[in-house]
């Protein structure tokens, strides 16, 4: 599966930033030793705030 590079930075970056708000400390590369609780952390900020972005965007 081929992506642009500009897309995976740009998710990077928002994956990073969602890790931070849920006090989650992710580093470059290899995050494998996160908990369960982590990981599922992280995730759910991206979507709820994919899912703001979306309703703002519907207004």
């Amino acid at each position: 599966m081929a992506t642009v590079p500009e897309a995976q930075e740009a998710l990077n970056r928002f994956k990073m930033e969602a890790a931070s708000e849920v006090g989650v400390n992710l580093k470059q590369g290899y995050n494998g030793d996160l908990t369960s609780k982590q990981a599922g952390s992280v995730g759910g900020q991206m979507v709820k705030k994919m899912i703001k972005a979306y309703e703002e965007s519907m207004k």
